[in-house]
């Protein structure tokens, strides 16, 4: 079992994620490639939230389609080209979550694949 881990004698988290994810060795891992804001039909979503929506909506239906699911989310970096827009990518980040919590790390970049690209999440699950 996955135990999310927020020691007292370090901060407590700004949002919604844990300072580290405890897992027991023996599990099966999932490494999911970064995903970005494009849809199964190969279009590019309008607009960070539209992106962030599909970039979750992405790294869900991989989860799903290899048998696990957000509760077995251990670790999720977040890549965005627009500063400042912490605020705007934690609310759909928890919702995608479904209250697991997991390792996050959130970084503004200069740049991504393409410039229709605002923002690409990657992530990492292990199933026992």
């Amino acid at each position: 079992m996955l135990e999310s881990i927020n020691p007292r004698s370090v901060h407590t988290p700004a949002s919604r994620y844990a300072h580290a994810v405890r897992m027991p060795v023996g599990g099966e891992r999932l490494v999911i490639s970064g995903q970005v804001g494009v849809a199964p039909d190969g279009s590019v979503r309008q607009g960070l939230e539209a992106q962030a929506e599909q970039c979750w909506a992405n790294i869900l239906a991989i989860l799903e389609g290899q048998g696990f699911g957000p509760a077995d989310l251990v670790k999720v970096t977040t890549f965005c080209t627009l500063p400042g827009q912490v605020t705007v990518i934690r609310p759909i980040r928890d919702k995608a979550m479904a209250g697991n919590l997991c390792a996050h790390t959130y970084l503004e970049v200069a740049g991504l694949a393409s410039p229709d690209f605002l923002i690409e999440i990657e992530a990492e699950a292990v199933r026992f």
